[in-house]
């Protein structure tokens, strides 16, 4: 697994997880994976219901949980030197997440008005 292999190069200078960490990479996807799911489907919730019918609060959970996610996930990231994340995964998810934000902020406007 690629993530696998750059975190084992950038903290054990290896090539592979060390065998006696093996247990513990392969237990941290689970909780890691169950949280995951969980936010998306928390997401995916809130942008199929109140996010369409412009409910402001439904953009701004999105906009502060997902804030909350990249400042915390990116400064354990620096700290650590795990930059790919930081360019890989955590740019692309504010990418996708701040789009339809950004392309429906006029739209919370106007519902807000009419209220």
């Amino acid at each position: 697994m690629p993530y696998n292999y750059a975190l084992a190069h950038i903290f054990w200078l290896n090539d592979s997880i060390l065998p006696e960490i093996a247990p513990f990479n392969a237990f941290i996807w689970a909780p890691l994976d169950g949280t995951i799911a969980c936010c998306y489907a928390l997401l995916a919730f809130i942008a199929w219901f109140p996010f369409r019918r412009k409910e402001r609060w439904a953009r701004n959970a999105i906009i502060v949980a997902f804030g909350l996610w990249v400042i915390l996930d990116s400064a354990a990231c620096l700290y650590y030197g795990v930059y790919f994340q930081i360019y890989i995964i955590n740019a692309f998810s504010i990418l996708i997440k701040a789009l339809p934000i950004i392309f429906t902020w006029s739209e919370f406007k106007k519902a807000a008005a009419m209220a």
